[in-house]
C-alpha cells in the first residue's frame, strides 16, 4: 500500500476504540488525513468542523446507529456535507445487510473485521469515481 489516498480527509465513526484506531492507522498509512470519533453525535459535529471528503462509519453503535446517522447527514444541504460519500462498516455481511446499507444511502459496505487492503480499495474506488 502506497499513498493512494494522499490528502483525502476521512471521518471515521466507530464506538469501539480498537477498531477506530486500526482504521485510522490503515488510512493514515496511505496518506489520508483522518478524524475519528466514537458516536453519531460527535460525527455530526466533526462533519461541520472538518469538512471531510468521505465518511466511514460503523453501523451497530449504541445510542444512534450508522443508518440513523447517515439519514441525518443526507438531510443536510450539500454545502454542509449532505452528499458526502459514505462507507458502512459492519459485522453483518449477508446480502440483505449490504442491500440495507445501499438503500440507506451508503456507497459501499465493508465487513468487519476490516481487511486493510479492502478498506483502502473501497475508499479509493468511491473517491476516484467522484473525481473528474
Amino acid at each position: 500500500m502506497g499513498k493512494e489516498l494522499y490528502g483525502l480527509k476521512i471521518l471515521v465513526v466507530d464506538d469501539d476504540v480498537d477498531t477506530r484506531e486500526l482504521i485510522e492507522w490503515v488510512l493514515r498509512r496511505v496518506g489520508a488525513e483522518v478524524t475519528s470519533v466514537g458516536s453519531a453525535r460527535e460525527a455530526l459535529e466533526a462533519l461541520e468542523r472538518e469538512k471531510p471528503h468521505i465518511l466511514v462509519t460503523d453501523i451497530a453503535m449504541p445510542e444512534e446507529d450508522g443508518h440513523s446517522l447517515l439519514k441525518k447527514i443526507r438531510a443536510l444541504p450539500p454545502e454542509r456535507g449532505g452528499r458526502i460519500p459514505a462507507v458502512a462498516l459492519t459485522a453483518h455481511s449477508l446480502v440483505q445487510d449490504r442491500l440495507q446499507s445501499l438503500r440507506a444511502g451508503f456507497q459501499s459496505h465493508v465487513p468487519k473485521p476490516v481487511v486493510p487492503e479492502e478498506l483502502v480499495e473501497v475508499v479509493a474506488s468511491i473517491i476516484h469515481l467522484r473525481r473528474p
